[in-house]
């Protein structure tokens, strides 16, 4: 097929939608150049990127309204690192699993392991949503706020009657910095950062409450056998002393520093959380009323106000669209690669314009035009 030349005036001013990594400000990269530059190749264990680590933190205690005692932990490696981590340190006997997709699957055979019983996973379609039960002998509950493969969001609270030890752990990688919550309604509220918070990867970060670190330090003290690079109670040591166990990813903490600062400036959490909503739902009132697009998630109160999945008509080639806006510099609007949809996913993060999601629409409109005429 011939590339399509989309007119100037139907190009968002930053064609960086993709789910992760995600759209940086034009002012963090500036401000990385002018001084986040001086701490690469300095070392994690002396004081200017001691600060800069205390700096993330004190702010995300800030940004999350965090209650007493609860604290940012930070470790090296992503989610998936924490999955293991979390295996290793946080899940006493056995956890529930719900899984919307395949992020939440991930989690749930990383908690399948010989000192573990076998998790109770409850799995639905991908697009629908489910619900956390109450299950005796289950000590950890784990599901993801938002589940960025589909677009669906749950959220975060706690389910009544389970037992009084129980903790629950919220994959908030795609959610954190740009969907409002309650602390006190989960344990763990973990998260990468290269998604609302405009950052890179090579890092973990969790708001973990006093039960979860007091979880994490029971287990450190059995007989069970912990890799240090997974040990929460390592984390929790080495984050108590504002760095990590292995060098940090520099430029991932400068980015994040920056975009927490940026957010809690503007009016913090409820701030983003409004940005997000104001996009996510610019780009479902645009596919309700379409005719040859419909939102992927059916209920309206599943959908994500972070990621957007819509399908596409089957005589519409939703591939050869993204082709076609990568070709004039709008990217990552490919589906996730696993889920096999005739689909394009759009991150409303919050640091994505308004503005832009309303003329990517437009570009999408003229695109679909062009390959059907």
């Amino acid at each position: 097929m011939p590339e399509i030349s989309i007119p100037q005036h139907l190009l968002p001013s930053d064609g960086r939608f993709g789910c992760g990594p995600s759209k940086l400000r034009s002012e963090a990269v500036a401000a990385f150049a002018s001084e986040g530059a001086k701490l690469m190749g300095t070392s994690h264990r002396q004081a200017p990127v001691k600060n800069l680590v205390k700096r993330v933190q004190e702010g995300l205690l800030e940004l999350f309204h965090a209650p007493e005692g609860y604290e940012i932990v930070l470790g090296n490696g992503g989610s998936t690192a924490f999955w293991d981590a979390a295996a290793f340190s946080l899940v006493e006997k056995k956890a529930q699993n719900l899984v919307h997709g395949e992020f939440g699957a991930k989690f749930a055979t990383a908690l399948t392991n010989p000192w573990l019983s076998a998790p109770t996973v409850i799995k639905g379609e991908p697009g629908s949503r489910l619900w956390l039960e109450a299950e005796a002998g289950v000590d950890s509950y784990a599901y993801a706020q938002n589940e960025t493969s589909t677009g669906v969001v749950s959220p975060v609270e706690r389910v009544a009657g389970v037992d009084s030890n129980a903790l629950f752990l919220t994959d908030a990688t795609s959610a954190a910095g740009g969907i409002d919550f309650d602390p006190l309604n989960t344990d763990v509220y973990y998260f990468a950062p290269q998604k609302n918070f405009a950052s890179d990867g090579g890092l973990w970060f969790a708001l973990m409450s006093p039960k979860a670190i007091e979880r994490a330090e029971q287990i450190a003290a059995s007989d069970r056998y912990i890799p240090e690079f997974l040990s929460v109670k390592t984390a929790i040591d080495n984050s108590r002393a504002n760095q990590t166990l292995n060098t940090p990813a520099i430029a991932t903490l400068f980015f994040l520093g920056e975009q927490i600062n940026w957010i809690n400036e503007n009016g913090g959490l409820a701030w983003a959380d409004s940005r997000t909503k104001a996009a996510s739902k610019f780009l479902y009132d645009w596919v309700d009323a379409s005719d040859f697009a419909t939102p992927f998630v059916s209920n309206p109160e599943h959908r994500s106000q972070v990621v957007v999945t819509i399908d596409f008509d089957e005589q519409i080639d939703a591939a050869a669209i993204a082709k076609h806006l990568r070709s004039n510099g709008i990217v990552d609007v490919e589906p996730y690669r696993k889920l096999g949809r005739n689909q394009l996913r759009v991150a409303t993060f919050t640091s994505v314009e308004l503005e832009d999601v309303q003329i990517l629409t437009r570009a999408i409109e003229f695109v679909v035009a062009e390959m059907t005429n």
